[in-house]
């Protein structure tokens, strides 16, 4: 499922206010641990580019357990990016900036990190990104991806698809509002490729060391590539 570009950052924007508070509830507050268990395999002193940063929890993690030398979160939703800046105010390390992960606005080899939770699959184009992150990242440099993904074992993928397709829409849309959100969200979840077919997909763009670590029973995963080249290939 390929979204407009368009239609993703306005749907954000109609649901901003709301967002952290559907997160926590809706994963229980896990969303808080994958996010720091992500944080964990970025490096002390790094320059770190969030794509897809939404209110920034994953800057926050960061800040929280790392020193950071410089971080900038990148988002195309606008009330998204004004949440983020009032959660961080006074850290000169950290800055946002409207921007299209499409057509990342900075020179070649400039992150020694690049950092994107939930939203690799909410990108019309994923392994167009993916090429615009390699581009960014420095050699050596590390992409950090944690996204959904579904659960191996039988039993739970159907106990799973119940919750994405019922819960999880009448809880979000009985809080903001706005049941179609809500609704695509479970769709992206269902139909993005996961476990060794993303890490495929990580592949072709040109990363290398590819690895994966599934979180709480699959229900999320987090994915590391390495820029071991200048060039893909």
């Amino acid at each position: 499922m390929n979204p407009a570009k368009d239609d993703i950052w306005k749907l954000f924007n109609r649901i901003a206010k709301y967002y952290d508070l559907i997160n926590h509830l809706l994963s229980f507050g896990l969303d808080r641990i994958w996010r720091m268990r992500m944080a964990r395999f970025v490096e002390d002193n790094a320059t770190v580019l969030d794509i897809a940063t939404g209110t920034g929890d994953v800057i926050i993690s960061l800040t929280k357990q790392k020193k950071v030398k410089m971080a900038v979160g990148i988002d195309m939703a606008q009330n998204m990016l004004l949440k983020a800046q009032s959660k961080i105010k006074d850290n000169q390390n950290v800055s946002f900036l409207r921007a299209d992960a499409m057509k990342l606005p900075f020179f070649d080899r400039s992150f020694d990190m690049v950092t994107i939770a939930f939203g690799i699959r909410n990108m019309p184009d994923p392994a167009g990104v993916l090429e615009e992150i390699y581009r960014v990242l420095k050699i050596k440099g590390k992409v950090i991806i944690l996204e959904f993904s579904l659960p191996n074992n039988i039993i739970l993928k159907k106990i799973y698809f119940l919750y994405l397709r019922y819960i999880l829409p009448a809880i979000g849309a009985s809080i903001s509002g706005d049941r179609h959100a809500y609704r695509y969200l479970n769709r992206t979840i269902e139909s993005f490729p996961y476990g060794e077919d993303f890490l495929n997909i990580l592949r072709g763009s040109g990363f290398k060391k590819t690895r994966l670590y599934p979180q709480t029973l699959g229900v999320c995963t987090i994915y590391i590539g390495e820029k071991i080249e200048s060039h893909r290939g």
